[in-house]
């Protein structure tokens, strides 16, 4: 039987730093990675530093109907290669309910037969948890079925926060241990073996949720891929030239002071000018982390700038409109101030 664990947690709470170092170290060779992210484009399966032929994306969605298919059709694929391999990591979009994915391992006779659902960790960000948990049902529900709970950021969240939301999830849910990781470091014996999944053992809401994913399975629906939701929708901003960092930071500057709250996630794999190496962003809400220089750019990739975002009550045009605005004018000032041509 091959072990399956889950790695799920709210929008921008650290899966993919947190999966790059697990991927590291040995006790994960062998390691079979399933990637689902929200939205049309993806970028979180260009930033897992071990992508290679145990490492599939999933189609655009949210885990539901549409995408629960395709994560059969994979794990399918998987137990039938000559190769074998010695685990699987299925990271979800941070906007996962983790019903319907449970409810598929633990409901398909294929899975039953070659996988073992090993355990569910939960990643839940510090900066911004007890905020997370009050405004979005997927949050709690992650929490909530958690086996492991993995609190990030605490480096920068207030500590009497941390406090208070260390209370809110032992209430929630008692018996998954509460575990810290500092800039993805974490133990993977602490992650691993922690099931078999038991939903008796959860809050009593656990078992509901996952007797509706059974019956809402059999009733697929059209699905738009980049909707979650009132409110809630993702889209990507693409552009082929570089872009200059001035413009861009003095945006995102703007952005965040005035529209934080309506960011719930940006990632960003940019082409600066002047810059050989891409540069990776991640913001939530007000909070934009400092950027991230990669070794190299994924082979085969375009060089394009995509910046997709995750965003509540905010259109679209907002944000597309002001980046442009702020590039076009971080050009024209570099004409400007350029010395004239000999």
């Amino acid at each position: 039987m091959i072990p399956v664990t889950i790695l799920t947690g709210f929008l921008g709470a650290g899966k993919t730093t947190l999966l790059n170092r697990l991927l590291k170290r040995p006790e994960m060779a062998g390691t079979a990675v399933l990637i689902n992210e929200f939205g049309e484009i993806g970028l979180d399966h260009l930033l897992v530093k071990r992508l290679d032929e145990d490492a599939v994306l999933l189609n655009a969605g949210c885990l539901c109907c549409t995408v629960r298919g395709d994560l059969v059709r994979a794990l399918r694929d998987l137990a039938a290669r000559e190769r074998p391999i010695s685990r699987v990591v299925i990271e979800t979009t941070g906007l996962a309910d983790p019903a319907p994915i449970l409810q598929t391992l633990m409901g398909d006779p294929m899975i039953l037969s070659r996988y073992a659902l090993d355990g569910v960790v939960t990643l839940v960000d510090a900066a911004t948890g007890l905020a997370t948990l009050d405004t979005q049902e997927e949050a709690l529900r992650q929490a909530a079925v958690a086996d492991r709970i993995v609190l990030t950021k605490t480096d920068i969240a207030d500590g009497g926060a941390v406090d208070a939301l260390r209370a809110r999830l032992a209430t929630l849910n008692p018996g998954a241990p509460l575990l810290t990781a500092v800039m993805g470091e974490v133990e993977p014996a602490a992650l691993l073996e922690a099931g078999p999944f038991d939903p008796a053992q959860k809050n009593p809401d656990v078992a509901r949720w996952l007797g509706h994913a059974a019956h809402d399975h059999h009733h697929h629906h059209h699905h738009d891929v980049n909707r979650h939701g009132p409110g809630i929708h993702a889209f990507c901003l693409r552009y082929e030239e570089p872009l200059p960092w001035d413009g861009l930071a003095t945006w995102l500057e703007v952005l965040s002071m005035t529209k934080g709250q309506h960011i719930l996630r940006m990632k960003a794999l940019l082409n600066l000018e002047g810059q050989d190496r891409p540069v990776v962003l991640h913001a939530v809400q007000h909070l934009f982390h400092p950027p991230i220089h990669l070794p190299a750019w994924p082979e085969g990739d375009d060089r394009s700038s995509r910046l997709v975002f995750i965003l509540r009550d905010l259109d679209r045009a907002v944000v597309e409109g002001g980046l442009n605005a702020f590039l076009e004018s971080a050009r024209r000032e570099a004409a400007i101030s350029a010395p004239p041509a000999a």
